[in-house]
């Protein structure tokens, strides 16, 4: 069977077995904001195949999603509800809703697999969700205001919280609950991204049109880096090499090598590129593009956007499973 003419409706039941048989590469979770909804993206064919849920959508405003280590379950912030929606991607239907606090945004889960972290940005806090039993385990509340962003460390030790208002990024202790320490940013602090070894932090900010990178543990900032306009989100490469970094403003991709802390590159996108992803290979980066309702695929090796994806409206950013 040809994947390109597998009818959209045909797709929008089939299991997610079957799915993944019939689209052996990784696929690509897009959070649509304004729509409500999530554009599932096969990222060998840069096609939409389906959408989360078949039909309707999560909540009126939805963020941040996260996806389970082993792929089992997609985790999928609904603002509006104060909630995280947790869904089966075997059923593609929505197992649960966990309330988690008042105006979750960002959601990162724990390298375990056993704890989703949401950023709470009207109540200043930072809640832990159990995900064997799918309930608040906790709420950590931070020195800064406005947390937006929440990014565990590789080894699971950390958990930064980048606060809009405050402008500084909370460091939790995971095994405590407690927020030890506040690193002053240098303005309006946002996307988070750890080197493999966990030794360092990168902090866009996106005020400053830098990034900021920061040694883990005694928490001083060693380099600023100046990015784009606007510069708002970070992913750094599977080996550690680089640094990308969406700017908002410019409507484009820094690409930062971080033996020289300097940018080498840089890669035209959509609108307002925000939060990213790159394949378990490395090969390809996606980038949402908020304000062209798109994602850019990227290849790493040229440097090049190869496809720009349409997707819903206001995609927020992108998960790879």
């Amino acid at each position: 069977m040809n994947k390109a003419f597998l009818p959209m409706a045909l797709s929008a039941i089939v299991s997610t077995a079957f799915v993944s048989t019939l689209y052996a590469a990784p696929l690509a979770y897009v959070p649509n904001e304004k729509d409500g909804n999530v554009s599932v993206i096969d990222t060998e064919t840069d096609k939409v195949i389906y959408q989360l849920p078949n039909k309707g959508r999560f909540g009126k405003k939805i963020q941040a999603v996260a996806i389970q280590p082993d792929g089992k379950k997609l985790y999928v912030v609904v603002r509006d509800k104060n909630a995280v929606a947790i869904v089966n991607l075997e059923t593609q239907k929505q197992e649960s809703l966990v309330k988690v606090g008042d105006e979750p945004e960002g959601i990162s889960i724990s390298p375990d697999g056993k704890t989703l972290a949401a950023c709470l940005e009207e109540e200043n806090a930072v809640s832990f969700v159990d995900l064997a039993t799918s309930k608040l385990a906790h709420t950590t509340n931070t020195q800064g205001r406005n947390p937006e962003h929440c990014e565990y460390s590789p080894e699971g030790k950390w958990l930064l919280a980048s606060n809009e208002e405050s402008g500084d990024v909370d460091v939790i202790d995971v095994a405590t609950h407690k927020s030890v320490h506040l690193i002053k940013a240098t303005k309006h602090p946002r996307g988070i991204g750890f080197s493999p070894d966990g030794k360092l932090a990168y902090i866009a900010n996106e005020a400053a049109n830098l990034v900021e990178v920061v040694s883990v543990g005694d928490w001083a900032i060693l380099h600023r880096i100046p990015v784009g306009l606007r510069s708002n989100g970070i992913k750094v490469s599977h080996d550690g090499s680089r640094v990308y970094v969406s700017n908002g403003g410019d409507h484009n991709i820094s690409v930062i090598d971080t033996a020289s802390n300097k940018v080498t590159a840089t890669i035209p996108v959509g609108k307002r590129p925000w939060n990213m992803a790159l394949t378990p290979d490395g090969k390809k980066l996606y980038v949402a593009n908020g304000r062209s309702n798109s994602v850019s695929a990227i290849d790493t090796a040229t440097l090049k956007v190869i496809k720009e994806i349409p997707v819903g409206q206001l995609p927020w950013g992108v998960v790879i499973q």
